[in-house]
């Protein structure tokens, strides 16, 4: 499991210090960094003061990343004597450095907007509330986003994440509210949500750009396979950024915008400057422009990695990048590609199976991507392929018709690509009756269903789940047990033990998931979890910073701090690597902050992919 250095749990008591009178340092101590445990004044909210220094290094190979300054040790034994006085030093100057300067607009003040509060997403469209991180400092809060390495092993809880980081939220205090969104930006770019991080890009004037939001912005257009979006960065990037990209970001703009002589002459400058690919590339650009006359032919062999201008410029103009260069790049490069419209449908086609996965694309977004294909397939030859059998599996004339397409979909042998599919089918699974004839398909069916939220459809299950036995039994009762919108199955200790003695999963992972969930989630009481814990080598009274943190952030119900900090939690490659102690205290903070709907979704992923 990756862990988290004590200066970054630390970073928002470290700047309550420099804040706090000095009469007010004799009260005791708190675990918690400012915020926690506070309500929102109904007051306006105080004028942000000067942003921190700018971010560290970058990251190459994650774009709108920056460098961790350290490794990340474990979370245990946390305490202020880890910081030593240089790092504390470090943390208050950057908290006196000099405002950014902003770029002068010519946008007339009624038109401006104020970066203050920014996110598409509200209460009334599946965001958050205006409160949702509570007054949690915004040293700390930024930390903790901008160090999170994702994608994380849990397709819930990424949900989860970007709803958090979208939602129109305003900026904490202790941090620039423009490079607050940047930060936010960068995590969705991260995460292969390349189309959200777009939408914060675009909610914040250019004219009030930070530096980091420049990098951020032109990475964000890069994600989004649309080198136009860099034209409003040129001057900013020139100003800003360090970036060695701008002078080539000038000769394609001009290009697209008819400029053929001043392009070429521009191109021809740059030349000298940068990787020869990455030249290329541009050239490659320019060349789409009008009357250029300049053909360019990309050779990859060469090339040892992908970044985002490597991707953005490739996929904008319809170029393959060969799969040992994507595999290298990590998942987010795949869920970009997956939404890329110059790309050649199989190409995305593949690339969504990622996306899904990740938690990028919905099931809808999935079926319309199959359905443009069945759209463009000759029907002579739709035979048997995925998109006839989509559509059998969601109108066959009959239950055993769509079931047998539904398993023809799941027939296949990646885990990625197996998830996929169940994502692809949970309406069609939603809209299987139950029935004692499909008792070995119902693992299947529950855990598509429940891919994409379907918890009452799955529930109408339980009779047949209690009739059953043997390890599909044991998985459809695990399923149910913590995704039911209530107790539909027997959560007797008895029946609990009886999973654990059937259980498979290496170190009987499963059973210690399953029973940190049920205790998270309440559904067994405090002395059979303590019991069944004991019985199965699982300490869920641990404690340490971590949990401190969450389970305050949740009993004072602020829900995207606790979304965060689950993710925090989350710090590893797959769900066998997620402590299980850990997610107790997710899935209990979920519930307790308000999110008990995403706590068992959350849960149940857990039992379907371990």
């Amino acid at each position: 499991m990756k862990r988290w250095p004590a200066s970054l749990l630390l970073a928002g008591g470290a700047a309550l210090f420099a804040a706090l009178p000095a009469s007010s340092q004799r009260a005791p101590e708190s675990l918690l960094p400012p915020g926690f445990g506070e309500t929102p004044a109904p007051s306006q909210q105080p004028a942000p003061p000067p942003s921190p220094a700018p971010a560290p290094g970058r990251r190459p190979d994650v774009p709108g990343a920056t460098a961790p300054a350290q490794s990340l040790p474990g979370l245990e034994g946390v305490s202020a004597d880890n910081i030593t006085d240089a790092e504390l030093q470090a943390m208050l100057d950057s908290m006196l450095a000099p405002p950014h300067q902003r770029a002068q607009g010519d946008l007339p003040d009624s038109a401006r907007r104020s970066p203050e509060a920014v996110g598409p997403l509200g209460p009334e469209n599946g965001g958050m509330a205006g409160d949702a991180f509570g007054r949690a400092h915004g040293r700390f809060l930024s930390t903790l986003v901008d160090r999170l390495d994702a994608p994380l092993p849990s397709r819930w809880t990424s949900i989860l994440l970007r709803r958090a980081i979208m939602s129109h939220v305003p900026a904490p205090v202790g941090v620039d509210p423009v490079d607050w969104v940047a930060v936010r930006t960068a995590l969705l770019l991260r995460m292969g949500e390349a189309d959200g991080a777009r939408l914060l890009v675009q909610s914040v004037d250019v004219d009030k750009f930070t530096p980091r939001m420049v990098d951020v912005a032109a990475d964000t257009a890069l994600a989004t396979a649309d080198p136009a979006g860099l034209c409003p960065l040129a001057g900013l990037g020139r100003a800003m950024s360090n970036r060695p990209i701008w002078p080539m970001v000038d000769a394609m703009c001009a290009a697209l915008e008819g400029e053929a002589s001043r392009a070429s002459a521009l191109i021809d400058q740059s030349r000298r400057q940068g990787n020869a690919i990455d030249m290329l590339l541009a050239e490659k650009v320019v060349g789409a422009g009008e009357n250029t006359r300049r053909a360019v032919t990309i050779e990859w062999d060469p090339v040892d990695r992908i970044d985002s201008w490597r991707f953005g410029l490739a996929s904008a103009t319809g170029l393959v990048i060969p799969d040992r260069l994507m595999d290298n790049a990590g998942p987010a490069f795949r869920a970009w590609q997956a939404r890329a419209p110059m790309l050649p449908l199989e190409l995305r086609l593949g690339a969504s199976d990622v996306a899904a996965a990740l938690g990028v694309f919905s099931s809808r977004s999935l079926i319309e991507l199959y359905s443009l294909v069945g759209d463009m397939t000759d029907p002579a030859d739709m035979r048997d392929t995925v998109a006839d059998r989509l559509r059998q599996a969601y109108a066959g004339a009959d239950a055993d018709t769509r079931m047998n397409a539904l398993r023809n979909l799941w027939t296949v042998e990646s885990p990625m690509q197996r998830h996929a599919r169940l994502i692809l089918t949970a309406a069609a699974a939603a809209r299987i009756q139950p029935s004692s004839s499909f008792a070995t398909d119902v693992p299947l069916l529950l855990a598509s269903m429940l891919t994409a939220g379907f918890d009452r459809p799955a529930a109408r299950w339980a009779p047949i789940v209690g009739e059953m036995s043997g390890a599909g039994g044991d998985r459809a009762w695990a399923l149910l047990a913590v995704a039911s919108p209530r107790p539909v199955v027997d959560l007797s200790d008895n029946r609990i033990e009886d999973f654990a003695d059937n259980d498979d999963s290496p170190e009987a992972m499963r059973t210690k998931l399953l029973i940190a969930a049920l205790a998270g989630l309440g559904r067994i009481s405090d002395s059979g979890a303590a019991n069944l814990a004991a019985d199965n080598d699982l300490r869920l009274d641990r404690t340490n910073r971590w949990t401190v943190l969450i389970d305050s952030a949740a009993t004072h119900r602020q829900p995207a701090t606790v979304a965060l900090l689950a993710a925090v939690g989350m710090q590893t490659g797959d769900w066998r690597g997620v402590p299980p102690d850990y997610f107790f205290h997710i899935v209990r903070a979920l519930r307790v902050a308000g999110l008990d709907y995403e706590a068992r979704m959350i849960a149940a992923e857990a039992m379907s992919r371990l």
